[in-house]
């Protein structure tokens, strides 16, 4: 039998906190005891007031980190929450479904579309975990194809600041199929970086697969 659990009471917010570390402890006790009962209510809570949203999607994707099937029956709710006007819930969101994009890499396909409409309109972390989304959808070999080619995309548009960065992450998934066209993809940005470091961090990922 489950443990019950009080979980607004044990948010953050509700322990007039203004640290991370009681919703990591309550994240690690659910995930311990995989009471799915709770993780059911932190969902229904992500249209609570904004601090116990907040403090809910938190939660959830500390939970989803360590154990992604207890919260991989809730993609769908993390995808509505995409278009919040929450900023932290929005970019929250993006990151449970990273987290649970090994698990369910067809239903994240399928919500491709919406996902990155998000990171086009969203914040920084929004858009770096959707390109997280999308590379692991690239080590996976139903998907790899395509989600390489939308990889390329937001490489082509990302901001120069987060360019070395996605670079560097898509290392793994490039391979003699597809290396010619990261190396054109990365090359066709190089003179609209202005920083020198970040310039040479491109460089040195181009180097590697020349």
């Amino acid at each position: 039998m489950e443990k019950k659990v009080n979980i607004i009471a044990n948010l953050a917010s509700s322990l007039n906190r203004r640290d991370e570390v009681p919703n990591q402890e309550l994240a690690k006790e659910i995930m311990l005891s995989k009471n799915k009962k709770a993780v059911k209510e932190l969902v229904e809570n992500l249209s609570n007031k904004k601090a116990i949203q907040n403090d809910c999607i938190k939660v959830l994707y500390e939970i989803g980190a360590q154990e992604p099937k207890l919260i991989a029956d809730y993609i769908n709710e993390f995808v509505l929450q995409l278009h919040s006007k929450n900023n932290r819930l929005q970019w929250g969101a993006m990151i449970a479904l990273g987290t649970i994009t090994n698990e369910r890499p067809k239903q994240i396909y399928a919500m491709l579309p919406t996902i990155l409409e998000a990171a086009d309109k969203g914040s920084v972390i929004t858009k770096d975990h959707a390109v997280n989304i999308l590379i692991k959808l690239c080590a996976t070999k139903n998907y790899a194809d395509s989600a390489f080619t939308l990889l390329m995309e937001q490489l082509l548009k990302s901001h120069t600041n987060q360019l070395p960065m996605y670079a560097e992450r898509a290392i793994p998934v490039v391979n003699e199929k597809n290396k010619n066209l990261f190396v054109k993809t990365l090359s066709s940005r190089l003179d609209d970086i202005e920083k020198e470091t970040k310039r040479k961090r491109v460089e040195k990922v181009i180097k590697k697969f020349r």
